[in-house]
């Protein structure tokens, strides 16, 4: 199948089209490469450098008419979109619009969405695919608005879709310049004997879930799950202070953290059951936090090596 990845050159997506390619897919990328590389990009991947605003879409959607878009792109960012709700809108809400815009006007036969667990706001119980949905930044509202256009495009259109809330994802090629996850940046300061910051006292937990898994994920609902909104996660949750010790000990860093005043819009607890991807996804994390861990910290010290 032609495939659309928008962000294939990004964390998640240039690994899911490496996925797509070994599974006989044809992936073709639209990115910006405002957060994505392109030397994380396979050769011989066509790629479309263009803005999801952009008027030039449509006629990738007109030229390549793809079987299937997986939407990935987005603005990630929960600080940026604090500072900067109608940005964060723009790109989150008003480019997924688009895309299910084209999507309909040229037969694509399904919309693959990346959602987030930054949709259900504040919970201190196993979050499910029912549980209510109160976002507390506005990142978590704009991916719950295009959720609602998804789900009314194919109500109105007849767009089938899946949409996956992935838990807190990590894994090789993360960015860790600021807006990474919390795994990249804490590898890159303890190998670089920096201090890191954790935000709040610690007991903040979070449900990490290793790409690999993520873009299988992904894969499996080319298939599978239509018209499904479906946890990716490992049904455990981690401490960020319990965190921090385990990447200590793979690194033999005896460093301790600062602890500073936990940021607006971060959720305290992140804990979702994976059992509707069991499901309808045959999909249940293949990798432990710490199996994740080793071959993330393995990345990151080959990074720092190559460019040494």
């Amino acid at each position: 199948m032609k495939i659309l990845v928008t962000g294939g050159g990004g964390f998640i997506g240039s690994q899911l089209v490496e996925i797509l390619l070994a599974e006989g897919h044809t992936p073709i990328i639209l990115d910006n490469f405002s957060n994505g590389r392109e030397e994380n990009v396979p050769s011989g991947v066509k790629i479309y450098r263009e803005n999801l605003l952009s008027d030039k879409v449509e006629k990738i959607f007109e030229k390549e008419k793809p079987d299937i878009v997986m939407h990935l792109a987005a603005q990630v960012s929960v600080a940026k979109s604090l500072e900067n709700p109608a940005e964060d809108a723009a790109v989150n809400v008003l480019g997924t619009v688009k895309l299910l815009e084209y999507s309909t006007r040229y037969g694509v036969k399904k919309f693959i969405f990346s959602s987030s667990s930054a949709v259900y706001g504040y919970t201190n119980e196993v979050i499910n695919e029912e549980s209510p949905t109160s976002p507390i930044s506005f990142y978590g509202t704009s991916k719950l608005v295009s959720e609602t256009y998804i789900k009314l495009f194919n109500k109105l259109y007849k767009l089938p879709y899946t949409i996956l809330r992935y838990a807190n994802v990590y894994g090789p090629r993360q960015r860790s310049d600021g807006e990474g996850g919390v795994i990249s940046i804490f590898i890159e300061q303890l190998l670089n004997i920096e201090t890191p910051i954790i935000f709040g006292d610690g007991n903040q937990t979070r449900d990490f879930v290793y790409v690999e898994d993520v873009a299988r994920a992904n894969l499996l609902a080319i298939a599978n799950a239509d018209n499904q909104v479906i946890n990716i996660g490992t049904n455990t949750q981690t401490t960020v202070n319990l965190l921090y010790t385990l990447l200590s000990n793979q690194l033999h860093s005896s460093q301790k953290p600062n602890y500073e005043a936990k940021r607006e819009g971060d959720i305290l607890h992140s804990h979702l059951s994976n059992s509707k991807a069991l499901h309808y996804l045959k999909w249940e994390p293949q990798y432990d936090l710490n199996s994740g861990l080793e071959n993330t910290v393995e990345y990151f010290k080959r990074k720092m090596e190559n460019d040494e």
